[in-house]
């Protein structure tokens, strides 16, 4: 009998989390929120990117293209699809067996909070033939 009035006791006491754990699991699901807000966008960006750089390979207008029409289409297409405050100068364009390889490694940087900044880094590859096979 003493036995279970003390379980009874110990159960009431166990009612739910204080506001202590409550103020630390907001905390952590803050911050997780703030970390998606600030670093989706980038992988956003890098999602049109790619599916520019896929389309560069089965654009056709591009065949037989010069470097310079090349970055010229790419700048359009990105400008076309939102990609603002890009640098041109990450876009590099090799000459190869068949055609021009055109690739674009970049970096983007940013802030989180306070000294801590987040990097990520992206690489795409897209073969342009020089000529219709």
């Amino acid at each position: 009998m003493k036995k279970q009035i003390m379980k009874r006791q110990s159960m009431k006491k166990q009612m739910g989390m204080t506001m202590l754990s409550w103020v630390v699991v907001l905390a952590f699901v803050g911050f997780q929120l703030m970390l998606v807000v600030k670093i989706a966008p980038i992988f956003a960006e890098n999602h049109t990117i790619k599916t520019i750089w896929k389309g560069l390979e089965y654009d056709t207008s591009l065949i037989g293209a010069a470097p310079k029409e090349i970055k010229k289409n790419i700048m359009k297409e990105m400008k076309m699809n939102s990609v603002y405050g890009f640098d041109v100068n990450t876009i590099k364009i090799k000459k190869s067996r068949g055609g021009y390889i055109v690739s674009i490694k970049y970096e983007p940087r940013g802030n989180i909070i306070g000294p801590i900044d987040y990097i990520a880094t992206f690489n795409h590859e897209a073969m342009i033939k020089t000529r219709a096979n």
